[in-house]
């Protein structure tokens, strides 16, 4: 049986009545907390920060702590696999992810491990599992990793790219090495995931950050496949109790009927897809989480109330909504911005749970 005091947003993934609508915020465990500061100035560097189970701790909590959210979600990177395999993850300042060893020839993608997430990703599930037992039940946590796609363009890239010239090219002229990466990345995913689910994750999602940068064509074929493989490899049931399934992809607004039949129980919606038109196109085949524009919460509090009202009244009547940003907050948004966020959400949304 669940020992989840608040259970809001697991009920809201799985489409069950709710009494209002939960919110929770991507990347809410960062740089716009002056505590999240403090704890990442003690680590030393943000993977010493991300490797340290203590420490993930700490800063997952900070945000539940201070705003109540109705979900944690793991501290961590999206990166932690491909580091795992091998490939020599580290953060430049100001320069974002690098990989010592990046992905350039067939011999290179042939030779990637799929790794034990109990053995070389240990410290993500010893942090998953001090989390889950700190949180003593105030709120579910949310396990993550990135998509297959998203993964591979860090992977065969090296770093962050504008145009994605690497990735795209391999998998324009070798098709069939790109399948092969994606394949053995969407196994590792569902390992990764399986093993969070088994340390205590109550809900798991899954970020395709990029997968809206690949063409209409391509990203059924080379994203959303190897998202739905990930969604048929998970252990979706732990101790009677199903464990809900996001999928995520910035920019997926153009296939989000076909991301509705992969499986998952919830689609993340970026700001540029209105939730309103999402929730006819998708029906009630799954829930909707999103959608409040990350620079939204720079204006004052009586403009953030406003944009709340509009999301949640363009979503309606009902249950299977999630209230949250389209995409991450950005690092120096004021923390009474947000509060101001989540307290509009509590206030306005128990009308259209009635």
């Amino acid at each position: 049986m669940s020992n989840l005091q608040n259970d809001l947003f697991i009920r809201a993934l799985l489409k069950q009545n709710v009494e209002r609508t939960p919110v929770w915020m991507m990347r809410q465990a960062g740089r716009y907390l002056p505590e999240y500061r403090q704890v990442r100035g003690k680590a030393g560097s943000f993977m010493q920060l991300c490797t340290n189970p203590e420490l993930a701790c700490e800063v997952t909590l900070q945000p539940v702590d201070r705003f109540g959210f109705d979900a944690a979600i793991l501290f961590s990177d999206i990166l932690t696999i491909p580091d795992a395999m091998g490939l020599g993850l580290s953060f430049a300042e100001g320069e974002g992810p690098q990989f010592a060893r990046p992905l350039r020839t067939a011999d290179d993608v042939h030779n990637l491990p799929i790794p034990d997430p109990e053995t070389e990703l240990r410290y993500v599930m010893d942090a998953v599992r001090l989390i889950k037992a700190r949180l003593l039940g105030r709120a579910p946590l949310i396990g993550f990793s990135g998509s297959p796609w998203t993964l591979a363009t860090y992977m065969v890239e090296g770093r962050s790219s504008k145009n994605f010239q690497l990735v795209k090219g391999m998998l324009f002229e070798q098709p069939l090495l790109m399948h092969e990466l994606l394949d053995k990345l969407a196994q590792s995913v569902a390992a990764y995931l399986n093993a969070q689910i088994a340390a205590g994750a109550d809900a798991v999602m899954v970020f395709d950050t990029w997968g809206g940068v690949l063409s209409h064509d391509a990203y059924p074929e080379f994203s959303l496949r190897y998202a739905r493989q990930v969604r048929q490899l998970l252990n979706t049931h732990r101790d009677g109790r199903r464990i809900p399934a996001i999928l995520f992809t910035k920019g997926g607004g153009l296939w989000l009927e076909a991301m509705a039949e992969t499986g998952y129980e919830a689609l993340g919606l970026d700001w540029q897809t209105s939730i309103g038109a999402a929730r006819a196109r998708v029906g009630d085949k799954v829930a909707l989480q999103g959608n409040m524009d990350p620079v939204t919460l720079y204006a004052s509090p009586d403009v953030i109330r406003g944009h709340v009202a509009k999301i949640l009244h363009d979503y309606g009547q009902g249950s299977g909504h999630v209230f949250n940003l389209g995409h991450g907050i950005l690092p120096d948004i004021d923390p009474e911005h947000v509060r101001a966020m989540v307290e509009a959400v509590r206030e306005l949304s128990p009308q259209y749970h009635v």
